[in-house]
């Protein structure tokens, strides 16, 4: 369990001024805490509660509310294979049967080598190209189990194109300028932000 390093805090503290209210940064935070461990640990979420001032509680209110964060460390790669009405007809549970085989584990579980997590999850609206899973949520489209197999092996070879570890939710990390940025204000401060200055227009006939 890590706190977020000095490196991630200077990030997570650029996004905090982004947002005129820390709070709102909280979720943008727990993707930056999940990219570093490849889940959110204990002490990472209570780092976020200091920088963005509320509870650890209500930091773990948020991230148990999103299926996208993890609380326990997964493998380096979570397949999550959809198990929904189009993906069901196409053969999703023979799918998710294979995967199953094939990994050695059930869903839910990560393989020994801490490679892959499985899990067979709802609908992840790609309902035209069943059956269909995403790996770290980049898609695979009418995936057979011969594709499946396919697919693990690269994924332990570290061929999986396109596809990051765990947790890394953009390969490019947003930077904005500090004479680009919009200048934010709480709203219920009264204060107009930089950027509206002069872009107000009065009514009137």
């Amino acid at each position: 369990m890590a706190r977020l390093s000095p490196e991630n805090e200077t990030v997570a503290r650029e996004i905090l001024s982004r947002y005129p209210r820390r709070r709102s940064a909280l979720i943008p935070l727990l993707h930056l805490a999940q990219e570093q461990d490849g889940y959110l640990a204990e002490d990472a979420m209570e780092h976020i509660a200091e920088l963005v001032g509320c509870t650890p509680a209500q930091v773990l209110g948020t991230a148990s509310f999103y299926e996208m964060f993890k609380l326990e460390p997964v493998g380096r790669y979570v397949v999550n294979i959809c198990t929904d009405i189009s993906c069901m007809l196409l053969g999703a549970d023979e799918l998710l049967h294979h995967a199953e085989e094939q990994l050695g584990i059930r869903a839910g579980q990560t393989t020994a080598d801490g490679a892959i997590t499985l899990e067979g999850v709802t609908c992840i609206a790609a309902c035209t190209e069943a059956p269909c899973l995403q790996v770290n949520y980049r898609y695979r489209y009418r995936v057979t189990p011969e594709a499946f197999d396919q697919l693990c092996e690269d994924l332990r070879a570290g061929r999986a194109e396109g596809v990051p570890p765990h947790g890394t939710l953009a390969t490019v990390r947003q930077h904005i300028p500090a004479d680009r940025a919009a200048g934010p204000a709480d709203p219920s401060s009264g204060v107009e932000p930089a950027w509206m200055k002069g872009t107000s227009s009065g009514g009137g006939a």
